[in-house]
């Protein structure tokens, strides 16, 4: 029994802060030899944190690893490569540029009177990957092969340099199905070897199809580790959700929302998000419910045309109109304060007062400036409406708090006047006064009449502002909850519903 066996690898107390976060709060991982684990949990949860402090990519600040019966204490990625520790991740972390065995051997390549034996190396690294079930030249360049074969070269080299534990973080994310396949008959000969592999991915699918156990982490904390044979995907998107799945009812204005607004009709992207219908009316707040990679994110952007669709149309208030990119979008009166703020959202070097201005400024045209008079006045106003705490308009707005950073940020964009608002995200990341100050806003825009499109993983947030609910999975629709259906067991219950 593996609970009977050593650990491979246990990981005990595991704690990281930044300043002002906890990102890691005494978290335990244990791994058994020859099992697959997978690590899950939504953006922000500590994977990667997690990761980093196991290969020593950053110096954790509290707990103890063993390895094999042993306290280590990896210092660098390096290091936890000699320990025994190897990690792949989605990009593959190779030289394009070399050999498929030059990539293989790198740094350890054998040599004949003092010189790179390449013949040798070759045939060496031949056997190699016929151990893993592929055949193929290893003197042709790595880019000659497909992401899914440069995958399991990747893994050799793991495996050949450390052979205890791999880490796989997001592996499967660029791989078709058939290429899914190839991979997880590799991992699965490496668990016949005795590995201990963790498995990081956000398609719930292929976590049941491949692991064994997994652990969740929700806040930078454990909330569970479960054998998959004996739970069910409900079970474990609930954990990671962290939602007390209580039909909860709440009473919905009956005839709130008003005309249709926008219509998406058979909009998609290849690769993205298939083609979907929706119908945003006046006065309505549609909510995205879905796991990471579900499809949230590619929606919103989508229809601000952040991506281009390759099928569909969109119709304002019945005619159709081109969005082809975010300007498009602005012009037609919509918004999108997206996921990642400090990335794709705030200019952190501008002042408030400047991030506040940006997009109606943008609106108006970079040759007819607003007279500061104005910028200043709009500014002001917003601050004061949304409660945003400053020393001063002109500060950078990266000193300023996440929440109100987030508030700044629609701060901008309801200075354009929009009559249709998507929000990727709006509370994540905030502490809990603001974070009940946007949900009042959100209700408050909804009753005023604007049309908006909420993405969150917050479950109780969807089921205490929507109108409608949408929930995607793997990249599509995949259900529509409306009145009373909205709980948030009937949405876990549509995330988590295996495809017939």
């Amino acid at each position: 029994m593996q609970d009977q066996m050593r650990p491979m690898l246990h990981a005990r107390g595991i704690s990281k802060f930044f300043p002002g976060t906890i990102a890691l709060d005494e978290v335990e991982l244990c791994l058994h030899p020859g099992e697959v684990h997978a690590l899950l949990g939504e953006n922000g949860a500590g994977k990667s944190t997690l990761i980093k402090c196991l290969t020593g990519a950053y110096r954790r600040d509290g707990g103890t690893i063993e390895l094999d019966g042993q306290e280590v204490d990896p210092q660098s990625t390096a290091d936890s490569q000699r320990l025994g520790i190897g990690t792949v991740y989605q990009e593959v972390n190779l030289l394009p540029n070399l050999t498929v065995a030059e990539n293989l051997f790198l740094g350890r390549q054998p040599r004949r009177a003092g010189l790179v034996s390449r013949r040798k190396m070759n045939a060496q690294a031949g056997e190699l990957l016929r151990g893993y079930g592929l055949e193929i030249d290893p003197a042709e360049p790595l880019t000659a092969y497909s992401v899914a074969i440069q995958q399991v070269v990747a893994i050799a080299r793991a495996v050949e340099m450390s052979g205890k534990v791999l880490i796989l973080d997001e592996p499967t994310a660029s791989l078709d199905r058939d290429e899914v396949q190839l991979l997880f008959s590799v991992i699965r000969q490496l668990k016949d070897r005795g590995l201990a592999i963790v498995f990081i991915t956000h398609f719930l699918d292929q976590v049941f199809d491949i692991s064994d156990r997994a652990t969740v982490l929700r806040n930078g904390q454990v909330v569970g580790t479960r054998v998959l044979s004996q739970v069910s995907q409900k079970d474990v998107v609930t954990l990671m959700l962290g939602r007390q799945l209580e039909a909860r009812v709440h009473e919905r204005r009956a005839g709130a929302a008003g005309k249709p607004l926008v219509e998406f009709r058979g909009l998609g992207k290849r690769g993205s998000i298939a083609p979907f219908d929706l119908t945003v009316h006046e006065g309505e707040v549609v909510g995205l419910a879905g796991l990471l990679g579900s499809g949230r994110t590619e929606t919103a952007n989508l229809v601000f045309g952040v991506d281009q669709a390759d099928s569909g149309s969109i119709h304002l208030r019945g005619k159709e109109i081109s969005v082809s990119n975010p300007r498009e979008a602005v012009t037609h009166r919509f918004a999108l304060c997206p996921e990642d703020r400090k990335t794709e959202g705030i200019v952190g070097d501008l002042s408030v007062r400047e991030n506040i201005a940006i997009a109606l400024q943008a609106r108006q045209g970079w040759m007819r400036p607003i007279p500061k008079a104005r910028i200043n006045e709009i500014a002001e106003n917003y601050v004061r409406a949304l409660d945003i705490r400053l020393a001063s308009l002109d500060m950078p707005i990266r000193l300023l708090s996440g929440g109100n950073q987030q508030k700044a940020l629609l701060a901008r964009w309801l200075a354009t006047n929009p009559d249709f608002l998507i929000l990727d995200e709006p509370t994540r990341g905030i502490d809990v006064g603001a974070h009940a100050e946007i949900i009042a806003l959100i209700e408050q825009l909804r009753a005023d009449g604007m049309a908006l499109l909420v993405a969150s993983s917050e479950l109780e947030e969807l089921v205490a502002y929507s109108t409608r609910v949408v929930v995607l999975r793997d990249r599509r629709q995949v259900g529509e909850l409306t009145g009373d259906r909205i709980t948030p067991d009937n949405i876990v219950h549509a995330i988590a519903e295996e495809t017939a």
